[in-house]
Parts: structure tokens; sequence; C-alpha cells
């Protein structure tokens, strides 16, 4: 059996628990997700279809060779826990129970070129009695030694539009018939973004 899914953020909303207790979650469509290719300790899976016009011959036969009939919009590989699933097989959400740990990949949000205050959270300079560096980075290096700026140094750039794993969530809900996930908290992306789910294996910064 395959450990993950590929899915689909659709957004954040809440769930009651048993005790009345408010639970806020991210709903992801989870599946289904077709085998396309089984290697050595892992299975190539699917999700979605990519239209023919935008399908190369290599990425069409590569599906076909699996049974399937378009090629996936989206490919990713997971390990396995057991016997692998057969190519052209599917695979759906219920492979999670509530309660369990699970780690979702995604691409968080870009925000473009950010100043060192938005992008690290720098304190800034002094508001007031005539100070002008309210919101730069002030010194980024000694002048004699060693004479250059560090490898590393926090600087104003490119913020988000990178990957990024959020470890430890907790699967509160599934809903089989939908396809649906619902998970504890917050996971990295924008609505409708492509996101991995997989089960947590080991111990995580929550623990």
């Amino acid at each position: 059996m395959t450990t993950g899914l590929i899915g689909r953020k659709l957004g954040m909303t809440r769930v009651f628990a048993e005790d009345g207790t408010v639970v806020p979650v991210t709903v992801i469509e989870a599946g289904p997700c077709r085998v396309v290719q089984v290697r050595a300790g892992g299975v190539q899976l699917g999700f979605g279809a990519r239209r023919a016009i935008r399908t190369t011959k290599a990425e069409l036969g590569h599906a076909k060779r699996a049974g399937l009939e378009a090629a996936p919009q989206v490919l990713r590989e997971f390990p396995v826990a057991g016997d692998a699933p057969a190519p052209g097989s599917e695979v759906k959400v219920d492979i999670f129970a509530p309660g369990e740990r699970v780690k979702v990949t995604g691409t968080t949000k870009g925000r473009g070129f950010q100043g060192v205050v938005h992008r690290h959270g720098f304190g800034g300079g002094p508001a007031t009695h005539g100070n002008t560096r309210h919101r730069k980075p002030g010194s980024i290096g000694p002048g004699t030694d060693p004479s250059r700026v560090i490898k590393g140094k926090r600087m104003p750039g490119h913020m988000g539009a990178a990957r990024h794993t959020e470890l430890g969530l907790t699967v509160v809900k599934i809903d089989a018939d939908r396809n649906l996930l619902f998970v504890r908290g917050a996971i990295p992306g924008a609505r409708n973004g492509i996101v991995t789910v997989a089960k947590q294996g080991g111990p995580s910064r929550h623990d």
C-alpha cells in the first residue's frame, strides 16, 4: 500500500468535535490517484488529467503503459508499505484514518520582492527623532574583517513560492464519497494549489 496521495487544497473551514470544541481544518481533495508506475520501493501516482493538446507523446505513452486514457496532470512518487499496488489501480483517500499524523507538502504563496522586516521579521529602526532607517536592514558585515558579506546573510529578496512541508498534522475527518480529507490546521499553498499528503513516518516538532 502506498503511504501518500496527491491532492488539491480547497480551503479552510471548521468542524465541531464531540465535546463541542471548534477545530480549524483545511479541506483537501485527496485523490483518487492512479498508479502509473511501480518502482523499487515506491510507486508513481498520477492526479488529474492533462488535455491532449498539452500532452507530449512520451507522456501519453507512459500513461498508456499503465492502462490510462490520458496523461495525468501531476506525477509524484511515494514509498510503499507492504505489497505494492498494480499499475493502473486506483488509490483513494481511505488509506488514511481519523487521528492519524500526516505531513503535507505544497508550494507557498508568492510574495514577490520583500524587505527584511516582512521577509525575516526584523524589528526595524527607531520610528521618531529624525531617524530615516525605519525598515532598512542596517549593517550587513564588518568592513575590516572579513571585508565581505557572509554567506546566508538575511537580506531583502524574493519571498515565498517555495516548496514547504508542514509536519505533525492530524487527520480530523475523512469523506470517502467525495474524496475529501480534513486536516487540522493550515497547510502551505494557495487555494486550488497542488499538495501531497503522506503518512508521518517519525516524530515532528509538535511531539
